[in-house]
This record gives structure tokens, C-alpha cells and sequence, in this order.
């Protein structure tokens, strides 16, 4: 097992990615674990810098590889992000958020809903790494149907992406 959560993806440039609710490595806060856990489902505050130019929009994935399902778990698949967003506010992947741009699609995520689920490891699990990454993409928008599979997107990405930014958190169950 790698802890590089590039390892899957094909090598292209890098730009930053930072949240004002926790630092690249360390563990997420308590509101971004599910609501059973005692979080909240709050997706964090996100901010990005440094990508091309040539970014024509984004799309943000959140992926847990450690999950015990031997294909991971999605936890958010955001695509069509204008180019000219650089951020999205902490909850911003609430349930009809109006905190999204206009335009920005959420796909179901593995519990089959359309918006943000929090961090949830089984107890017996250990700690889970939780991979959000923003893909800056050489198309405006994605023609994909808004109730693909974020397996789908991810597909989709191999062939769009000109750079990413990478933020890792982690998480275990509660004490």
C-alpha cells in the first residue's frame, strides 16, 4: 500500500490546495465526520491556487481508499466548477447548498446521495485516509449525466485533467 494519493491517477502538474478546517496530513475535525460519529456532514473549506491557465473549470473529489469495501468509498464528486472559482466555503456540499456555483453538478456519492457525507471508519478499520482533490480540466463543462457514478467522473478525468491539488486528512472512530 502506497500513501500516495496520486498513485492511481496519471502524472500531471500540481497546484495548492488548503482548508482553513485542517492541514495537509492531519485529521479532520470533528464537523467533517457523519453525523452517527457526532459529526456534522460538513464538508470542509476549500481553497486552491496555482493551477494553468489554460483551466477551463474544475472538478473536486473526496475518496476514502481505506475503506473495507476493496474499491474505496466516495464521499463527494463535485464537476463543472467555473474556472473562475478558487474556493468553496466550509458546507458548501450541504444539500441544495446555495454555497455552490451555479452550474456545479453533485454526483450521488456511495451512499447514493447527492451531496457531502461525512468521515465514518469502522471502529475495527484503524485510521482512514480521506483524499480531496481538485482536478482543473481543459473542457467548461462535462456532458455527464448528474446521476453517474463518481467511478464515472473519475474516468472522465483521466482525459481532462491538466493539473490537481491534493489535500489529505484522516480520520478514525471517535474515542
Amino acid at each position: 500500500m502506497t500513501d500516495d494519493p496520486l498513485a492511481r491517477f496519471k502524472t500531471v502538474p500540481l497546484f495548492t490546495l488548503t482548508s482553513t478546517d485542517f492541514v495537509d496530513g492531519g485529521p479532520l475535525a470533528l464537523p467533517q465526520y457523519e453525523a452517527a460519529m457526532g459529526g456534522q456532514d460538513r464538508s470542509p473549506q476549500l481553497s486552491w491556487s496555482g493551477f494553468p491557465n489554460e483551466t477551463r473549470s474544475f472538478a473536486l473529489t473526496c475518496y476514502d481508499p481505506d475503506a473495507p469495501t476493496g474499491s474505496g468509498f466516495w464521499h463527494w464528486a463535485v464537476f463543472n466548477l467555473p474556472a473562475s472559482t478558487t474556493h468553496l466555503d466550509a458546507d458548501a456540499g450541504a444539500p441544495d447548498s446555495a454555497l455552490m456555483p451555479a452550474g456545479a453538478v453533485t454526483l450521488p456519492n456511495e451512499a447514493r446521495l447527492s451531496h457531502y457525507i461525512g468521515s465514518g471508519p469502522p471502529a475495527i478499520t484503524g485510521v482512514h485516509r480521506y483524499q480531496y482533490i481538485v482536478h482543473a480540466l481543459d473542457l467548461p463543462t462535462l456532458d455527464l449525466d448528474p446521476q453517474s457514478t463518481p467511478g464515472k467522473l473519475g474516468f472522465t478525468l483521466f482525459f481532462h485533467t491538466l493539473a490537481r491539488g491534493v489535500l489529505q486528512g484522516t480520520a478514525k472512530q471517535p474515542d
